[in-house]
């Protein structure tokens, strides 16, 4: 097993590009896959790719590239996602309940067990099947369940940082946030910030100046 070290985010963040493209040739019977043709697919630069897929520790056979089976268990192996963890969703409004019904999640591992809400309207109900339950419950729910690995914060603003109090007290190691607040909490505890309104900022910037730029 190779000894993974502490990667740059856009490493990581691109080799499940690289783990979909290779399910794709092994789904077509192609045996051996290169980077240039993961770089080509993906608008990248193959040295790139190589670096990317390295951090994995697969080799590649020099002027053939990867064997796609190998390629797929490293990359997998290296996500963790050949492991099943189990995960509870915090504010089951729209973002949480379309997060909840996401079906990727499942197919690389990530199991929602619970959701835990405030509105009444839909406490003791379910949503893609999943129960939800009222935020108070939550710390005698992970207590019930101390595999629960995961929780998604998909809470208003204002209710963030409350939340993510709740479940570090609850003992969850790592959040997963999406609201737009930068969560303070314990050293121990893993965050990963996903931003959607920077990412439409930044979009939407774009075609502001491409518009500009065509009417010059």
């Amino acid at each position: 097993m190779p000894k993974y070290k502490l990667l740059p985010n856009p490493s990581v963040r691109r080799l499940p590009l690289y783990l979909t493209l290779a399910q794709q040739a092994d789904t077509e019977g192609v045996s051996l896959i290169s980077a240039t043709v993961l770089a080509e697919a993906l608008d990248l630069d193959a040295i790139q790719v190589r670096k990317d897929i390295a951090i994995t520790g697969i080799v590649g056979k020099p002027k053939l590239g990867y064997r796609v089976k190998d390629l797929i268990t490293a990359i997998e192996n290296f996500l963790n996602w050949n492991n099943e963890h189990k995960a509870i969703v915090v504010g089951a409004g729209n973002l949480g309940s379309a997060l909840l019904g996401y079906q990727g999640f499942k197919n690389h591992g990530l199991h929602f067990v619970a959701a835990f809400d405030i509105d009444e309207t839909i406490i003791n109900k379910s949503i893609h099947d999943i129960p939800i339950f009222h935020i108070y419950t939550l710390q005698s729910f992970i207590k019930s369940y101390p595999d629960v690995a995961i929780a998604v914060l998909a809470v208003p603003p204002f209710a963030a940082q409350s939340c993510a109090e709740l479940l570090e007290k609850a003992g969850i190691k790592s959040i997963w946030n999406f609201t737009t607040v930068r969560l303070k909490v314990s050293g121990d505890i893993t965050v990963q910030n996903e931003d959607l309104l920077s990412g439409y900022a930044l979009l939407s910037a774009c075609m502001r100046t491409r518009k500009e730029n065509h009417q010059k």
